[in-house]
């Protein structure tokens, strides 16, 4: 649906605080937090971009915190499409999203849109916004905008924006974008799931969890050796504990052959499918991201 012609006044005032830009209307946000699971859908989005776009737009969707604290936590595209006479954005597929994501989310709301592939805010941006804000009312509308930094003279780096109609009588259309903070944060399951700089090979894990095991037999010595010099009062629970680990046998032929040996090869079986399957969940969880978008 088309949004309007392309004569809007658009205003960047980057010395003007945030709070100060809507005086009779809702509070303006003065902290976003952008989660980065919103971030690779975007980075998805412009990715997947026709050659022809020069930028692509979105739904941000998240938490508000408070009436100045924003969380975004995740995003998905919108069709649009701008020429040099009008701007036009899907809203039937914009709010058929927002109804399946709420099915499944129905604690993140309409926080916002964002855009990328262009660093600076044009003429659409202003009835882009307004469009966004009737989603987000009686709250405002963040703007994200992304700077992906593949074309020539841009920098990489995520800008927030928020809006304030300009004019005694000021029209949808004519507003001035405030900067806003924004600031990226991981999630404790994300950091903890994050791959390492470097991949690890099989080898690598192996020797990992050999450390480890060659760690723990030696604290099992250390005491074992303390508790039959006298210097420890031995615990009996212990001493059960590591009589069962070895397989109770005094045999040491049988010893070999069975239980610790084998023991240990289960163990450090065990402990590599572990962090496989832990692999495996963040694999999914990513195209599960990229398939949503």
């Amino acid at each position: 649906m088309p949004l309007g012609p392309a004569s809007s006044a658009i205003h960047i005032h980057p010395n003007v605080s945030a709070s100060a830009s809507a005086q009779n209307g809702p509070k303006t946000p003065t902290s976003i937090t952008l989660h980065p699971s919103a971030l690779f859908s975007i980075l998805d989005h412009y990715i997947r971009r026709k050659e022809d776009q020069h930028r692509v737009i979105g739904t941000l969707l998240g938490t508000r915190i408070s009436d100045t604290q924003v969380h975004v936590h995740t995003a998905f595209a919108v069709l649009h499409s701008e020429t040099s006479e009008q701007v036009a954005v899907d809203m039937e597929y914009h709010r058929s999203m927002y109804e399946l994501h709420h099915k499944v989310n129905p604690k993140e709301v309409i926080v916002g849109w964002y855009s990328t592939g262009n660093p600076d805010l044009n003429t659409y941006s202003a009835l882009i916004q307004n469009f966004y804000s009737q989603e987000t009312a009686p709250h405002q509308a963040v703007h994200v905008s992304l700077d992906t930094g593949v074309e020539e003279g841009q920098q990489p780096g995520v800008r927030a924006y928020c809006s304030s109609p300009v004019g005694v009588f000021p029209k949808p259309e004519n507003c001035v974008f405030v900067p806003v903070p924004v600031e990226l944060r991981f999630r404790d399951s994300e950091r903890s799931g994050a791959l390492p700089p470097s991949p690890l090979t099989d080898i690598d894990i192996l020797q990992s969890t050999l450390q480890n095991v060659v760690s723990m037999i030696d604290r099992v010595l250390v005491y074992v050796r303390s508790v039959l010099s006298g210097e420890t009062k031995g615990d009996p629970a212990i001493g059960r504990f590591l009589m069962d680990t070895l397989g109770a046998s005094t045999d040491d032929l049988e010893l070999e052959k069975g239980g610790f040996n084998t023991r240990l090869q289960d163990t450090l079986m065990i402990s590599y499918l572990a962090n496989l399957v832990r692999a495996q969940a963040e694999v999914s969880s990513r195209l599960a991201l990229v398939g949503a978008s």
